[in-house]
């Protein structure tokens, strides 16, 4: 099977294969003085990994000619050793990545960014103002009216005074909807009423302990966000294991 044939059905295509020749080619205008035993060397010393073929010739991808150009220009311009090398290609290989400001320098942890699937503080103010009837919050969310039940029941859906559904119950019906396409029914979520309850707690509390800036709802939603970001990444790192 060609590698265009294996792109086609939707498998990754094998990447391309270099003699070592090529890379000594594609190395030699920065690197003049490099050599098959220099490539050998760094072999040897774990730094680059070739393919093997069933004959024994060592054969090299893109990738390892990146990772070759890094080592030759960290002995070259940083005189680094090869401990430090090795340590810096470590920490590439575990995804951390040069520092912007210093292009080749040593590898850094990413800096922490917001994650796009958490709500930020301004998205958890208060919703707009709606209203909605149970077979409005139904029509709209695709849940029959006995889950309807059972997830007021449960905690998870709660009607005001006049027994209509504020905007957040949109979110909760749709969600509830989903899960229950997975097997997952009312019941199985009141952990996630508990665990809301618990951080609205810690919220609370917070903002009756320490002062700080902004009004009581703009600090409310910024402890939130942070809250929800948490929960967040701990699920994310469980499923990961």
């Amino acid at each position: 099977m060609t590698a265009g044939t294996a792109a086609a059905d939707g498998a990754a295509p094998s990447p391309r294969r270099l003699t070592i020749g090529k890379v000594l080619a594609a190395l030699s205008e920065d690197f003049p003085d490099v050599s098959a035993s220099k490539i050998r060397f760094l072999e040897a010393e774990g730094l680059v990994q070739p393919h093997r073929t069933a004959s024994g010739y060592r054969t090299y991808t893109e990738d390892d000619v990146r990772r070759l150009r890094y080592v030759l220009t960290a002995q070259r311009d940083r005189y680094w050793p090869l401990k430090v090398i090795r340590e810096a290609l470590d920490a590439l290989d575990r995804g951390l990545s040069d520092p912007a400001e210093d292009p080749g320098g040593r590898p850094e942890p990413p800096t922490p960014t917001a994650d796009p699937e958490v709500p930020s503080p301004v998205d958890l103010l208060p919703a707009p103002v709606v209203s909605l009837t149970g077979p409005e919050l139904r029509a709209a969310t695709g849940i029959d009216r006995d889950t309807m039940h059972a997830l007021e029941t449960y905690g998870l859906l709660q009607a005001d005074e006049r027994g209509h559904f504020g905007h957040e119950a949109l979110a909760i019906g749709a969600a509830a909807r989903t899960l229950s396409d997975h097997g997952l029914e009312p019941r199985h979520l009141r952990p996630f009423r508990t665990a809301a309850d618990r951080e609205i707690g810690l919220v609370d509390q917070v903002l009756a302990t320490r002062r700080g800036s902004g009004t009581r709802q703009e600090r409310a939603a910024e402890i939130a966000s942070a809250c929800i970001a948490l929960h967040v990444a701990l699920v994310r790192a469980g499923l990961r294991r």
